[in-house]
This record gives structure tokens, sequence and C-alpha cells, in this order.
């Protein structure tokens, strides 16, 4: 009987070193945003991208596009050149590059992919 609560007893500060690690990196993980979101405004945000670079930057943006490619890098072109910058990734992060995520069609729809 004696091991068994032993046993238990070690399961149970395992169990809560566990959970406080875990805790732990949850703070960390939720102090990390705000100073990812600086840095992401800093090489994505409006004027950022010199002409010479649009294709480059265009060109990951429409990588994964559903639509034809030509279609979606010849937007993103137009927008690179008159925003002067180009949101990281494949799709979204909008908010980082203010004027990319404003411009709309002539049927309200975004202009920028």
């Amino acid at each position: 009987m004696a091991i068994s609560c032993k046993v238990k007893f070690a399961a149970l500060l395992l169990f809560a070193l566990f959970a406080i690690s875990m805790l732990e990196s949850t703070q960390v993980s939720a102090v990390g945003l705000g100073s990812y979101a600086a840095l992401l405004k800093k090489y994505y945000g409006p004027g950022t991208v010199q002409p010479a670079q649009c294709a480059g930057r265009c060109r990951t943006r429409c990588s994964k596009t559903k639509h034809r490619f030509d279609f979606c890098n010849a937007g993103c072109m137009s927008c690179c050149h008159s925003c002067k910058c180009v949101p990281p990734g494949t799709t979204g992060y909008r908010e980082v590059c203010p004027c990319y995520g404003l411009k709309k069609t002539k049927k309200g729809g975004p202009k920028c992919p």
C-alpha cells in the first residue's frame, strides 16, 4: 500500500510540474505576439517594398493561388507599386499593409490578392 501511495504522489507531482510549464509557455507566447506583429510591420508594412522587389514578393504571395497565377500576379503587382508593400505569406495578414487591404474592385471585392 505504501508503494502505491508513493507512485500516486510522484504522478501528481509530475502532473503539477507539467501544468505549470504549460501555463508559463502560454504566457510567453501571449507576450511574444505583440513583438511578432511589430516585426511584421517593420518588414512588410507600408513603404517597405522597393519597385524592384515587387516581383519576388508577389511571386511568393500568389504561389499557392487557386486561381490563375498570372491573374493573381498582375493584381498583386499593381497593388505593390501603388501601396509599396505586400503582406507576408500566401493569404491573410492584410492588416499589416492597410493600403493593400483597402483597395476594392468595381464590384466591391478585394482588388489585391
